[in-house]
């Protein structure tokens, strides 16, 4: 019996779902459209054309909202000659060195007091009283009193952004260390393991990705207070920049601050999860 070729069932290709058209563009950019990355690169193409045309046609005071062209021009400006004395790379490491020295200190006191809060209900009991209290509290009233207690110099500055960034640290790592299964605990313990050991080898393992999520979050609390801290007896940094520049109505400026900020905030949660990746690789999929 003769078997027909045609009706001969073939193997599936992982190609065959994948049109033509697809298959012969370059593998870093059919892996962005299979993924679906290309949306985030239509969606940053859609405002700035949206930009570009409320500003070209016109339907926006340039006072308030001036023009991309006019904000990359202030870009260059301010990293070339600077902006009231200090260039604009001397105004990111100034805002960069308060909020990493802040949000290294609010980790360094947040990470092990939320590890002991959510191990003991005796010391929950002690601190959770003034975290709650200190949360909710505006970053302006809380910042004349730190200026009243630390002065006027950087001492206030940081210790405003270390309290910005402190109680999402604590409440993440507190819910990552309730959240541990009671078995490994058990099992642990029925190996002998001492309270240092179950901190390293269960609960830091098994909180880590809910503590980077909690990290990530208080980088950007810092983030938000860093304007705050800047506007008091400050000469340079990318808060203080946009605040001086507002009072002189220089949109242009402002905006050019806004987006360096939104940059090195990416840039720097960014880190933080390949920090995560690296340290934490059996969970690397969670961090992302």
């Amino acid at each position: 019996m003769a078997i027909d070729k045609k009706a001969t069932p073939r193997a599936m290709s992982f190609d065959d779902g994948i049109p033509q058209r697809q298959m012969r563009m370059p593998p870093i950019i059919r892996k962005n459209i299979e993924n679906g990355k290309y949306l985030s690169f239509l969606t940053v193409a859609a405002v700035l054309g949206t930009w570009f045309l409320v500003t070209g046609m016109g339907w926006a005071n340039p006072l308030f909202l001036p023009s991309p062209i006019s904000v990359w021009q202030s870009f260059v400006e301010v990293a070339t000659i600077g902006y009231q004395g200090s260039t604009l790379i001397e105004h990111v490491a100034t805002s960069l060195y308060r909020i990493l020295t802040a949000f290294a200190a609010a980790c360094l006191v947040g990470i092990p007091l939320g590890v002991m809060m959510g191990t003991s209900r005796s010391a929950h009991r002690v601190f959770n009283p003034i975290i709650e209290f200190y949360r909710p509290l505006p970053p302006l009233g809380l910042y004349t009193l730190l200026v009243m207690w630390l002065g006027i110099g950087e001492s206030s500055k940081l210790a405003l952004l270390f309290l910005a960034g402190l109680p999402g640290i604590i409440i993440a790592t507190i819910q990552a260390v309730s959240d541990i299964n009671p078995n490994y605990i058990r099992a642990a313990r029925s190996l002998g393991a001492s309270r240092w050991d179950l901190v390293r080898e269960v609960y830091l393992p098994g909180s880590g990705p809910t503590i980077l999520t909690g990290m990530r979050i208080s980088l950007g609390f810092v983030y938000t207070v860093l304007v705050a801290a800047e506007i008091v007896a400050a000469t340079a940094g990318i808060g203080w920049m946009i605040w001086d520049a507002a009072k002189f109505l220089m949109g242009d400026i402002v905006i050019m601050g806004l987006i360096v900020l939104g940059i090195t905030g990416m840039a720097l949660d960014l880190v933080l999860k390949l920090v995560g990746r690296i340290i934490m690789p059996w969970t690397k999929l969670k961090t992302l």
